[in-house]
């Protein structure tokens, strides 16, 4: 019996991968394949998922002793593995950051007819600069209502059209106007857009030459809370290093409390929602709320390096093609003690990623060798705004259009093995077909995002690699539980969100199972080892934002 399952699962792989047809395709000399899957091990995933998440660690927080840690944890296993240093002949590639701080007591100060109005900082809004300036001004700036703030020549969307917004302060709405009207002809409807993204709009209103962004914030439009606002941008932010010190930036990136922002419209005569409306519809034009906008961000800084480490399994025939694998290995570090605990572990977040691209990693490098090359890439600063692979994809130490595609693991299953699998993103890209083959293969089934609306697909590593036309994929955990079914699995996922993530309790805990990890990693195994061995050079999907990028890279 053992032997007849070892066959059936062998020539499982094989038709999965394309390479059967005849006799002789599942008999031993196939068996590296099949030896190298199931080195995907449950007790090696596990032990390496401890040590990554042990208070040792100290919550892996970049530029840290905990990075410090890391990064020899992670090059002792490339080297134990036989991985191939990926970045010349060192395994680490340097990514030069910037932690900026505002002073608390920033303010904000809008004049127009009648009395100043004062803006608090963290009550009202936030703000902060990527410049590595001691203290930045913007002074009576013009505030001007661009809508969504979206430049989107491919579907004749231009916000921007007929103003230039050089030196003023504009005012944008978060998500897309698809959100704003549930309109799945209008962007992507229900679903976030790239557009979307707040960093977007920031982006692009830097393209314009604006001076300053304020985005207004909503709750249900931008998928969090105020309070994960504040969270996020008030202390201590990093930065990617540039040669200018982010000159070149705008000089003031903001948010603003929704009911702040209906004063400053009912202060220029204007309905915030009727402009709201008409700004989710072609045509839009900018408009002034004759008002401007003074604010003075006082910053102390410090520049440091964190890390990415990068191994390569060089291919046999095609060397300079590559499959990428990627999760990041940092979290929150040391930080304000809970409930008295003041180590932001980050297992789940991304302990669970990393664990299993170390695991990846050694299947590959026990199995047959393969046609084309992988990557196995864990990148820095994730938490802090995507840097490292922000700095990987700007700095690719393997060119990008001979990266053939990418897989991105950012928080792998805890509770138990599955009958599906979630696809962030799913029908953005030709990878989708891959991946439910060999879900298929198992008797499983993939989901498309649960959540489309909170664009998550833009909130993680392979979005960086995706900007430059790299067709990546981005699976997470399912939720219909083997034996306990979807509530099961809906609540597990849920509680997570509602009590550990980005907190010090995101520890491995005494309920955490991992055959489910494992079911996974073998099937994104599947998904490499099908295009590491074939001649296929999947695309996005026509008509995505990344297809024409992707495609004028490859001329």
């Amino acid at each position: 019996m053992k032997n007849l399952l070892s066959l059936l699962m062998a020539t499982s792989l094989l038709v999965a991968c394309g390479q059967g047809g005849d006799d002789s395709a599942a008999t031993a000399p196939q068996e590296p394949m099949l030896k190298g899957r199931m080195a995907i091990d449950e007790a090696s995933y596990e032990g390496h998922l401890r040590t990554l998440s042990s208070d040792e660690f100290e919550g892996r927080g970049p530029a840290s002793a905990g990075e410090e840690k890391t990064i020899q944890y992670l090059v002792e296993q490339y080297k134990a593995i036989g991985l191939k240093p990926g970045n010349g002949d060192s395994y680490v590639q340097d990514v030069p950051v910037v932690e900026i701080t505002a002073d608390p007591s920033t303010s904000a100060t809008i004049k127009g007819s009648g009395d100043d109005l004062t803006l608090t900082y963290g009550e009202d809004y936030v703000s902060w600069t990527t410049r590595v300036q001691e203290e930045v001004n913007v002074t009576e700036s013009e505030l001007v209502f661009v809508g969504y703030g979206i430049n989107a020549p491919e579907v004749g969307w231009n916000d921007y059209d007929g103003i230039d917004v050089t030196g003023k302060t504009v005012i944008v709405l978060v998500n897309d106007p698809g959100f704003a009207t549930q309109d799945d002809a209008v962007f992507g409807g229900n679903a976030m857009t790239y557009y979307g993204r707040y960093t977007y709009k920031y982006e692009e209103a830097n393209r314009q030459g604006a001076a300053a962004t304020i985005i207004v914030h909503k709750t249900e439009d931008a998928a969090y809370p105020w309070s994960v606002v504040e969270s996020s941008w008030i202390g201590g932010k990093f930065s990617l290093q540039t040669e200018n010190d982010n000159a070149d930036k705008l000089a003031i990136e903001a948010w603003i409390q929704e009911e702040d922002a209906r004063t400053l419209f009912d202060r220029a005569g204007l309905s915030f929602d009727d402009m709201k409306a008409a700004a989710a519809k072609p045509g839009f034009k900018a408009v002034s709320l004759n008002q401007t906008f003074t604010s003075t961000i006082k910053n102390s800084f410090k520049k440091l390096v964190s890390r990415n480490v990068v191994g390569v399994l060089p291919g046999a025939k095609k060397p300079d093609e590559y499959f990428l694998y990627m999760a990041h290995w940092d979290h929150f570090g040391v930080g304000a003690p809970i409930n008295g605990d003041n180590i932001y572990n980050g297992a789940l977040d991304n302990a669970t990623g990393t664990a299993g691209l170390l695991e990846l990693a050694e299947g590959f490098a026990t199995g047959k060798p393969l046609e084309r090359s992988m990557v196995f890439l864990a990148v820095a600063a994730e938490e802090q705004g995507l840097l490292g692979s922000k700095h990987f994809a700007e700095n690719p130490t393997v060119p990008l259009n001979k990266v053939v595609a990418g897989l991105n693991m950012d928080g792998l299953n805890y509770y138990g093995a599955t009958k599906d699998l979630e696809v962030v993103g799913f029908g953005f890209s030709e990878l989708d077909s891959y991946l439910e083959r060999a879900a298929s293969n198992e008797g499983r089934y993939l989901v498309p995002d649960q959540n489309p609306e909170k664009g998550y697909y833009f909130r993680s590593d392979h979005f960086e690699l995706a900007k430059f036309g790299v067709p990546m994929i981005y699976p997470g955990a399912g939720i219909d539980h083997l034996t306990l079914g979807k509530e099961y699995g809906q609540k597990k996922a849920d509680d997570y969100v509602k009590n550990d993530y980005h907190q010090p309790s995101d520890e491995v805990k005494d309920d955490w199972v991992f055959d489910g990890a494992i079911s996974d990693l073998r099937l994104f195994y599947d998904v490499g080892l099908m295009i590491a061995n074939s001649g296929d050079w999947p695309n996005w999907v026509e008509g995505n934002h990344f297809r024409k990028i992707r495609d004028q890279s490859m001329q």
